[in-house]
């Protein structure tokens, strides 16, 4: 068999890698988690030509506690119940959107973002489940996690202006601690944890629904 002598151009090898991208934010857990993320970034920046950027901006995440010793896994550990792929990944695809790499699957509209931002808050003050979601603020820009109702997974809601943060919903489903019976779990569907957003110290950004601080990881408040 031979290989071909002419290779991808590089345009072409980064619509490719951004394809990846998109489909690895959205199915962290089939393409090998946080680590594989960070390898379709790097090889992004490195057809980009701009292979600093990454590394000038972890010092700020840092100082955010976005960035951990275990990379962005780390920063829930406190925040919220395990599995953290999901909310792993927000974390990449806001890196994503601000390179123009993420590709959304809807827009909002200004005057719409601006309601739901208005509202998102105070409406996490009850507890919601996924279909509350959806159907209080509409299909979201960008949904990280599949579509069975069980599975936990987060939904973003964007504009195109990549100053507007993405505003995220936590959602996760598993049994009780020190269950016997891991699964299926109790809740029929995934439930809302917690609602982010903003640029402040990351533990600030969330506002946490009643069971989403019923949920929290022991250890902090």
């Amino acid at each position: 068999m031979n290989a071909s002598s002419e290779l991808a151009p590089a345009a072409e090898i980064r619509a490719y890698l951004v394809d990846e991208m998109n489909l690895a934010l959205r199915r962290p857990g089939m393409y090998g988690g946080e680590i594989a993320l960070r390898l379709l970034l790097r090889h992004l920046l490195f057809v980009e030509r701009d292979q600093d950027d990454w590394t000038e901006r972890q010092p700020a995440w840092e100082k955010r506690g976005i960035w951990t010793s275990t990379g962005a896994t780390g920063a829930f550990w406190w925040l919220l119940p395990k599995p953290h792929e999901h909310d792993m990944a927000s974390v990449y695809a806001e890196y994503a959107r601000a390179r123009g790499w993420l590709k959304p699957d809807r827009v909002l509209a200004r005057a719409e973002y601006v309601t739901l931002r208005a509202a998102a808050r105070p409406w996490a003050g009850r507890d919601r489940v996924w279909t509350d979601v959806t159907a209080e603020f509409g299909p979201p820009s960008v949904q990280l996690g599949g579509g069975n109702r069980r599975y936990g997974k987060v939904l973003g809601y964007l504009t195109e202006d990549p100053d507007d943060p993405i505003v995220w919903f936590h959602l996760w489903n598993g049994p009780e601690p020190g269950a016997e019976v891991t699964w299926p779990p109790e809740q029929e569907e995934a439930v809302l944890l917690a609602v982010r957003f903003g640029d402040g110290p990351f533990g600030e950004t969330f506002t946490f629904t009643p069971e989403g601080r019923r949920r929290k990881p022991r250890g902090r408040t």
